[in-house]
């Protein structure tokens, strides 16, 4: 347990911290979600406009140090990749 006041504050600080980048992490989940079932559904229009309002919510999970930036820039590209793919299929 911790002894001093100080890592008492850290202790505090650290959980609020988690809980903040955990609602981040899963925020950004559900909208990838929302592109996934957009893709699956065929809908080209509904994925393209998830996708347009998940990119920035990826990058700023990014920004804040969530999660990687290049992981962030990976999965968009995979995305992108797929909702371009059924404009042609």
């Amino acid at each position: 347990m911790a002894n001093t006041a100080s890592a008492r504050k850290r202790i505090r600080q650290n959980e609020r911290r988690r809980e903040r980048n955990m609602a981040r992490v899963s925020r950004m989940r559900t909208f990838i979600k929302k592109i996934e079932l957009a893709i699956q559904a065929g809908d080209k229009s509904a994925a393209a406009e998830a996708f347009k309002v998940a990119q920035p919510e990826m990058q700023r999970a990014a920004g804040k140090g969530v999660i990687a930036k290049n992981t962030v820039s990976r999965k968009l590209s995979r995305l992108s990749a797929r909702v371009k793919a059924l404009a042609t299929a």
